[in-house]
């Protein structure tokens, strides 16, 4: 158990369902419980969003919550804002998507509404925006999310930020210059920022530099800013609880704080598809599987992969989610 109480199978299966929504928003416009087998008529006309970073996401996502979930001055900042599926598919299951629309109630119908109309005409977008709960930074223009988490805690000493980075976004000055803003911002008098920087190794078309450095360089780098860094490789929730528990041992020593968290790019989407590495390589960025419409064998896959997270075990139409 967590320092608040938290199975770590709660976390595993929150993940799970909200790995699902974000495979469901992405790809169906129809069948969203498959209830009937996978068919190219429920799949949307066009394909638009990004897979890669939101397991990561998800799981980023769900310890946070789970830590800090009596704190009512936490908050949540991503700075991958293209990984809006997962966000999304989070603020769904936590009920504040139908605080600010009725439509997105925790149900069936709830689940169609998010899924038939994300990235579409009248819907919602394909990245984080202002009409999102909570959402200050964009995120479509990666870098500012540092910057933004700053001024948000600015004269607000009992505020707690997180702010998810890509490692794709630490290759943009914006996100670099920020990482300054903690010798100028890192005060009694304001709020305290806690960068996480998610290290899955790829951007759009190529490696990222974070991910090709060994791992004291990148410390190194991170302390060369002001930041004490803490590393969580892999997905075990009780090192990211354990983690989160360092930070606040810092923090009561005024010791800022900046944790790595090193995960697969695409985890638990397919793995290898027509010879071609997805999971754990640039590939799993976009839509992985491209043409499931017209293509038998990626419809087959995608609806291997939607069954892999059994959805039916996290939710189900007379209880709603069980997690």
């Amino acid at each position: 158990m967590y320092g608040l109480g938290i199975d770590p199978e709660i976390i595993r299966r929150r993940v799970r369902a909200c790995d699902y929504l974000v495979v469901a928003q992405l790809y169906l416009k129809d069948n969203f419980l498959l209830k009937l087998p996978l068919s190219s008529d429920d799949i949307k006309p066009r394909l638009l969003g990004h897979w890669g970073t939101c397991h990561g996401i998800n799981l980023a996502y769900a310890n946070l919550k789970s830590f800090y979930k009596d704190n009512p001055n936490f908050s949540f900042i991503l700075g991958p804002g293209h990984g809006f599926p997962a966000l999304q598919a989070n603020l769904f299951i936590d009920g504040d998507l139908l605080k600010v629309d009725g439509k997105a109630a925790r149900n069936t119908a709830g689940i169609e509404y998010i899924c038939k109309n994300f990235s579409w005409p009248d819907g919602f977008p394909s990245h984080a925006s202002p009409v999102t709960p909570g959402v200050i930074s964009e995120g479509g223009e990666l870098g500012y999310a540092l910057a933004t988490a700053y001024g948000a805690t600015l004269g607000q000493p009992q505020k707690i930020i997180a702010v998810l980075l890509g490692d794709g976004e630490m290759e943009t000055a914006t996100a670099l210059a920020s990482m300054n803003l903690v010798k100028l911002f890192a005060t009694e008098s304001n709020g305290r920022v806690l960068p996480i920087l998610h290290l899955n190794g790829y951007k759009i078309s190529a490696p990222t530099i974070s991910a090709r450095k060994s791992e004291r360089e990148l410390k190194e780098q991170i302390r060369g800013f002001g930041y004490t860094p803490i590393l969580i490789d892999g997905e075990d929730a009780d090192a990211f609880q354990d983690a989160l528990s360092q930070v606040n041992k810092l923090a009561e020593r005024h010791q800022p704080a900046f944790i790595i968290m090193k995960s697969e790019k695409g985890a638990t989407g397919p793995r290898y598809f027509n010879g071609e590495k997805i999971a754990g390589n640039y590939l799993a960025h976009q839509i992985p599987l491209k043409n499931p419409k017209t293509d038998e064998a990626e419809l087959h896959m995608l609806e291997v992969w939607l069954k892999s997270y059994y959805f039916g075990e996290l939710f189900n139409e007379e209880e709603g989610f069980t997690l």
